[in-house]
């Protein structure tokens, strides 16, 4: 049987946010930001290891009580400039302690509503699953594609059209080629690395409270989300 283990990108700052601190350690409810995405995956039974990618310089980090999960949780101070850089760097570092074949989850720091239900609907449907899969959700708003004077140039059809979330679900051995054969290509998610391979990720549908804090205001959204279930 396949091991589970998540990986959390922690290296980037999060330009979107200003401010002066890292967007992961972002006080939500007296917590910092990436505490609710690793007590998530920390939580759930399946996940073996939680290993947080972090910046070489990052100081922070230390600075918390990181002790409630010192059993699941290391540290891997080996992020890159981009979040694939950091994912790969990541699986490089743990090559040793994960097999070929065992599952990794990769989950966003600032995706603080992740839940145990979620987490038991992705590794439900994707366990069985040749090549992997992810959380994510339908569109349901209407799109437009806008020209360069930021004006509508069409409305788009957002027929078949999901909104990718995280946790991102591949093979240990399949997500490491996939982000090692990208070639100078720059990736936004594991999925798409996988893609360029041509295989094809299983879609599985999560919900809007494990929605990404991108903006100042959704500070504000995740602790009513976070409140709420406290």
């Amino acid at each position: 049987m396949p091991n589970y283990y998540a990986l959390i990108p922690a290296a980037g700052f999060g330009s979107r946010m200003g401010g002066e601190t890292p967007k992961q350690y972002l006080s939500v409810l007296g917590r910092p930001l990436i505490h609710y995405a690793v007590e998530a995956l920390c939580r759930h039974a399946m996940i073996s290891r939680v290993y947080v990618v972090l910046a070489p310089e990052d100081q922070l980090w230390k600075s918390y009580d990181w002790s409630t999960f010192s059993g699941k949780l290391k540290p891997l101070y080996c992020g890159g400039a981009e979040r694939f850089e950091s994912v790969r760097n990541g699986l490089d570092a743990i090559r040793d302690e994960v097999g070929f074949d065992d599952w990794v989850l990769v989950h966003d720091a600032a995706r603080p509503g992740l839940s145990g239900e979620l987490l038991d609907r992705l590794v439900g449907e994707v366990g069985e699953d040749p090549f992997g899969g992810l959380l994510a959700v339908p569109v349901a708003d209407t799109l437009k594609r806008a020209d360069a004077d930021n004006r509508v140039l069409r409305t788009e059809l957002r027929d078949k059209l999901w909104q990718a979330q995280t946790p991102q679900m591949f093979r240990y051995g399949l997500l490491q080629r996939a982000l090692s054969l990208l070639d100078g290509a720059v990736v936004t998610d594991e999925a798409q690395a996988v893609e360029r391979m041509g295989f094809q990720a299983k879609l599985v549908a999560g919900d809007m409270t494990n929605f990404k804090v991108t903006y100042p205001q959704d500070i504000k959204l995740a602790e009513l989300i976070l409140g709420g279930r406290e």
